[in-house]
């Protein structure tokens, strides 16, 4: 079975947009229910299937599979619930860890967090300064979860 540990921190100011170039995201979301949720992402020139079960911590199963590029566009634009999920991704090695700090745009504009795997839950590693709250637990911040509650609509729920 796949494994992923993932944790998630909130951003804060700008010193992380010099350390890498960002990779154009966008996915879509065929299932967003609670045990297990079925993305399809084109990142770049390269496009995934992906199935994720249940979080349990910052631990959850995982299996993501290639798919062709054009089918993944289609199913973005067809097939999955809106909106759709865009962003620019930025990977910035610190240490033994790779952070990915997503920048969302479209309805999601405004909010930036950063994500590192883990071998383990408690693994240890360097924090740089531009990590803030980690939101790891929190479901609002579930890239899923940004679909059905943008982040613009925030302050208006």
């Amino acid at each position: 079975m796949g494994t992923e540990i993932e944790r998630k921190f909130l951003v804060i100011g700008e010193a992380w947009r010099a350390l890498a170039k960002p990779v154009h995201y966008r996915q879509g979301y065929l299932s967003t229910a609670k045990i297990c949720t079925v993305r399809v992402r084109k990142a770049g020139d390269r496009a995934a299937l992906t199935v994720k079960g249940a979080s349990i911590g910052a631990t959850r199963s995982e299996y993501e599979y290639e798919i062709p590029p054009g089918d993944a566009e289609e199913m973005i634009d067809c097939l999955c619930e809106r909106p759709a999920i865009e962003k620019n991704r930025y990977r910035i090695p610190i240490g033994q860890v790779v952070w990915e700090v997503d920048e969302f745009l479209g309805a999601n504009r405004g909010l930036v967090v950063a994500e590192i795997e883990l071998a383990s839950e408690d693994q240890v590693f360097d924090k740089p300064e531009w990590i803030g709250e980690e939101v790891t637990g929190d479901p609002k911040y579930f890239n899923a979860n940004l679909v059905a509650h943008p982040f613009l609509a925030w302050e208006t729920d």
